[in-house]
């Protein structure tokens, strides 16, 4: 090869990189300031919540006094709206049965999808399974298996549970 087929050669390598990098750029900036992007950033974060925020309402330690002002501290900073509100009114009632009763429960959100999301509200609608692994204070542990749907809503710490409906598994 001759070195003027050469220089033609490298030329035409950094003109193709200088192409390529160019559409990598242009092709960035349009993703940066796309709207669907933002809404599904949107959306992934309120899922995510959702799922933390369904774990932390089915979760609890009645062992002790303190793990269950623990708990329901958790379950405070989980909600918002009226579900904070109830929450916060039946405290000291559900403290003490949860106190009697001395067991444990552990949520895990097996499957979770947002149905709905307006970000222009705040708002989002989930549907989610929970698998609770229960521990009396006697007798052996068992797991129960609950559906849920939930309303969300945009707080000042991020997406929190304003509402919270138990779906019956079966049909009747």
């Amino acid at each position: 090869m001759s070195a003027r087929a050469r220089t033609l050669t490298g030329w035409a390598a950094v003109l193709v990189a200088a192409l390529v990098c160019a559409l990598g750029g242009w092709s960035y900036a349009r993703a940066r300031g796309d709207d669907t992007l933002a809404y599904a950033k949107s959306r992934d974060a309120a899922l995510a919540a959702g799922r933390h925020h369904l774990a932390r309402l089915n979760t609890l330690d009645g062992t002790d006094a303190r793990s269950v002002d623990e708990g329901l501290g958790q379950w405070l900073d989980a909600s918002t709206g009226p579900l904070h509100d109830q929450l916060a009114r039946t405290r000291k009632k559900d403290a003490d049965e949860l106190r009697r009763s001395g067991g444990t429960a552990r949520g895990t959100v097996t499957d979770a999808a947002l149905t709905a999301l307006d970000e222009r509200t705040g708002t989002a609608e989930m549907i989610a399974t929970v698998e609770v692994r229960v521990t009396p204070r006697t007798g052996g542990p068992g797991t129960e298996r609950k559906r849920f749907e939930a309303v969300l809503a945009r707080a000042a710490g991020g997406w929190k549970v304003k509402s919270l409906t138990a779906i019956p598994v079966g049909g009747a």
